[in-house]
């Protein structure tokens, strides 16, 4: 029995670890991954999509106006006043009679029909509009879409600086205590001065709050990218990616033609300027008459009886025409509404188109500058990292102070931190010129 329960102990254990093992398993990331977390998960995109599926049934409803109109309506009287009719006597000299005539019935069934034949437009420009306006919301959704990509990307990225930060401020330390060790075994054969010993180990000391500020980045970027995705944030991950030079031409006049025809902004008020001129057809069509058809079938009795022979009904058909004559002069304020805002939206377009142009020359430079500083900071690390084999060289000869190598350090250390921030700021140019030229995550692809 002691086995037994021994033995069930431990397999409960290994349960327990294996369930341990699988909740803390790692979710490998790559770029293309997070980007189709993000669509899939991001709750700022979903409400986009939501947004895409409301127009829909707007476009749906202006649709269903041109249907007839059914309606079925059951009516039970509860207390009336009989019409009482008064009758002079056929007898002379007698009083008139009076008669009580019941003209309603108690129950009352009716089904009835409406079906518009002429609205003077009303009805297409309201499917128009609603049309428009589902065609508008899809380029929000492609905005939106194209917001979400940049911000992973710039996210995934951001992680990878941060990650490379730390990696920067670990060699740091690791150079700088490789130092103290080397002047600390100078130092106790008397080749080296108390001076410098304390100098080398003021420098680690220095050095680690650096790592400690440059880990803590990293857990704050590794948090954004999870929020971003739509992740939990206890959920271990693993990035894997690195940023790379990758040469990328661009020239200024054929990105602004691109972005002039892809981004989804200038789409989505070409959109909204015609859903105005239906607005503005609506606003006229208020003046003309309309026609409508309309019927009604009717059951009708004093008793709520199927069984007995008692239940009358009738029909009706009309012809409607309704001739607007004076509504207050509604018309004209909503025909005027609706021209200013064609006007306003025309100033839009035109300033928005302005603004893309500027923001694409603006991205082209910026990338001409990323891609210069990057390859001079690239030089830069090759030649810092030449200066400290030679300092500590020189040093260990007694060519060089412990200050020439701390300091030739300190100078690699800065010269492979703005290789990094050169290298982010490289690709992330080139994603900040994608999204002004308005080219998707598809396209890219």
């Amino acid at each position: 029995m002691k086995w037994a329960g021994k033995l069930v102990l431990i397999l409960a254990m290994c349960l327990g670890l294996q369930a341990f093992i699988f909740s803390e398993e790692r979710l490998t990331l790559t770029l293309e991954e997070s980007i189709r977390l993000a669509l899939a998960q991001n709750p700022f995109y979903l409400a986009s999509q939501e947004k895409v599926e409301g127009a829909n049934s707007l476009l749906l409803e202006a649709a269903s106006r041109f249907f007839p109109t059914l309606n079925l309506q059951g009516l039970h009287t509860l207390d009336e006043k009989l019409f009482i009719l008064e009758f002079p006597s056929m007898i002379p000299g007698q009083p008139p009679q009076r008669i009580k005539i019941d003209f309603t019935k108690d129950y009352q069934f009716s089904f009835a029909f409406t079906l518009p034949l002429f609205t003077g437009g009303r009805l297409v420009s309201g499917y128009k509009q609603a049309k428009y306006n589902y065609l508008a919301t899809e380029e929000s959704l492609k905005q939106s879409r194209d917001e979400t990509v940049f911000n992973v990307k710039k996210a995934f990225y951001g992680y990878l600086l941060a990650k490379k930060f730390v990696e920067v401020s670990e060699e740091a330390v690791v150079l700088a205590d490789k130092h103290f060790q080397n002047v600390n075994n100078l130092y106790e054969v008397g080749m080296a001065s108390k001076f410098d010993l304390l100098r080398s180990e003021v420098q680690v000391a220095n050095l680690r709050p650096q790592l400690i500020r440059a880990k803590n980045g990293l857990n704050v970027a590794e948090l954004g990218l999870k929020t971003l995705l739509g992740l939990d944030l206890s959920q271990p991950i693993e990035v894997k990616g690195e940023m790379s030079y990758q040469l990328f031409e661009a020239n200024a006049e054929q990105s602004i033609s691109q972005a002039i025809q892809n981004r989804p902004e200038l789409n989505q008020l070409k959109f909204q300027r015609q859903m105005a001129d239906e607005l503005l057809k609506i606003a006229r069509a208020s003046n003309l008459p309309s026609f409508a058809i309309s019927g009604a079938y009717n059951y009708w009795s004093d008793f709520f009886n199927f069984k007995k022979n008692n239940w009358q009904n009738y029909y009706s058909v009309n012809l409607v025409l309704t001739v607007p004559i004076f509504n207050g002069f509604a018309t004209s304020a909503q025909v005027a509404q609706s021209k200013a805002m064609i006007k306003e939206l025309d100033f839009t377009q035109k300033g928005l188109s302005e603004m893309i142009k500027f923001e694409v020359r603006q991205a082209v430079l910026n990338l001409e500058q990323a891609k210069e500083s990057l390859l001079s900071q690239e030089k830069n690390v090759e030649q810092a990292q030449e200066a400290v084999r030679i300092a500590e060289l020189n040093y260990s000869e007694g060519l060089a102070t412990s200050l020439d190598v701390s300091s030739v350090q300190v100078a690699l250390t800065q010269a492979k931190t703005n290789y990094s921030q050169a290298l982010f700021d490289y690709v992330m140019s080139i994603a900040q010129l994608e999204k002004a030229m308005g080219k998707g995550w598809e396209k890219n692809e």
